[in-house]
């Protein structure tokens, strides 16, 4: 079919570059909390981070041959302290399904008070970032959400930083929406700043993957979302149930949560969202064979999601942070043995070891070793003397394809 004579080459891609811009601004590398700590409002305290740290380092020590057994990176050191100092890297306290049955009043009564906790975490030790899960936005639950997060913020005397609200049970793209109008009607109406608040969408729900009428919900539901959402946070249980998988082959690596992860992940890619994987409920408890092999299992599949691009996910009882930041530690810092010299390989214009990296390799050694300091696997000093060359800027600029000044 011939081209019209007043399209040209030209004018189709005149804003080209622009909508690129706008609609892929890049992967945040940087920042992204390991994990999401999972309680129950109605059980929340200020000091939880610190009990879970406790109970972390007593289960260490209850399990520290199998640990040492895991441990290829020497990085049980580093996993200890994280314990003592900030165990809890980025929580949410749950109003919907791990909360349980509770009235109006309790749940008012819960959300003030977990409002107050958050305006307590300013010291060192504290999670870093915090929020709520709130209920589904459904016609009956939608009022109850809002209410719920009016009531956190007055107890917080307004939006703490590093507030994030997460949206369970997403179905239809239209629902992402709901998510964002209710940030702007909330915001409106308590005089808050335009753009203050942000929310995650849950995706435990293949409609929200493959939509009724084939097409891709999710890409649907986070053009809806706009600038609002921050994350996609996969829901393993409530998936899987939703596909009918029985509940003895529930898990973080069944096909379904596979394809689902991927489609979670190609869908926010570019796109500046983040991507965290669900949590799983083995736990070490029961004997000691049992525990043991908790612990293992638990173990691998957190490496299992790091080793599939998936660099968070859920915890949901104290004794899964010691597997969570071991399996996390070692995974950067086990490939940064390896992104080391060829970084400085790559700088020097060499190849290492018959790989000759190009732009785009040479950019995700510079992501992984970015995400690794960004949750305290080893240091800047540390990468600075083993790639000679790369300082926190130069990595900054192989990960924008830019060539760094010599």
């Amino acid at each position: 079919m011939a081209a019209s004579a007043d399209i040209t080459v030209e004018s189709v891609l005149a804003d080209v570059d622009a909508q690129l811009a706008e609609r892929y601004p890049g992967n945040k590398v940087e920042g992204q909390p390991a994990h999401t700590v999972y309680v129950s409002a109605a059980k929340a305290e200020t000091d939880l981070p610190e009990r879970w740290g406790a109970e972390a380092l007593e289960a260490v020590k209850r399990h520290a041959d199998v640990l040492r057994g895991l441990d290829e990176t020497d990085a049980i050191k580093l996993v200890k302290a994280r314990l003592a100092s900030q165990p809890v890297q980025d929580l949410r306290f749950d109003f919907e399904d791990g909360y349980g049955a509770h009235d109006d009043e309790a749940e008012d009564e819960h959300a003030r008070r977990v409002g107050e906790i958050f305006e307590r975490w300013t010291e060192p030790g504290s999670p870093e970032t915090f929020g709520v899960r709130i209920k589904g936005l459904t016609t009956a639950l939608h009022a109850r959400s809002r209410r719920t997060l009016e009531l956190v913020f007055e107890g917080a005397g307004g939006v703490p930083d590093g507030f994030v609200f997460t949206v369970p049970k997403l179905r239809l793209p239209v629902q992402a929406l709901a998510a964002r109008l209710l940030c702007e009607e909330i915001e409106r109406a308590n005089g808050l700043t335009e753009g203050a608040l942000r929310f995650e969408l849950q995706i435990e729900s293949p409609q929200i993957v493959l939509g009724h009428d084939g097409t891709a919900a999710l890409a649907e539901a986070m053009n809806l979302a706009g600038d609002r959402v921050t994350a996609l946070h996969y829901g393993t249980y409530d998936y899987s149930a939703a596909c009918g998988i029985a509940p003895g082959q529930q898990s973080l690596k069944h096909p379904v949560a596979d394809y689902a992860k991927a489609v979670m992940l190609a869908a926010a890619a570019e796109r500046g969202v983040q991507v965290c994987d669900g949590g799983s409920i083995v736990v070490p408890d029961g004997g000691p064979d049992e525990a043991d092999w908790a612990v293992a299992e638990h173990f691998r599949l957190v490496t299992r999601s790091l080793d599939h691009g998936y660099y968070q996910g859920w915890d949901q009882h104290p004794a899964q942070l010691p597997t969570r930041w071991l399996a996390t530690y070692g995974f950067y810092r086990e490939a940064f043995a390896e992104a080391a010299p060829r970084l400085r390989a790559y700088l020097t214009n060499t190849a290492f070891r018959g790989k000759l990296d190009e732009p785009a390799t040479a950019q995700q050694l510079a992501a992984v070793t970015l995400r690794g300091l960004s949750v305290g696997a080893f240091t800047e000093k540390e990468v600075a003397s083993k790639t000679k060359f790369a300082t926190v800027d130069v990595l900054r600029a192989l990960y924008r394809r830019e060539r760094p000044a010599k």
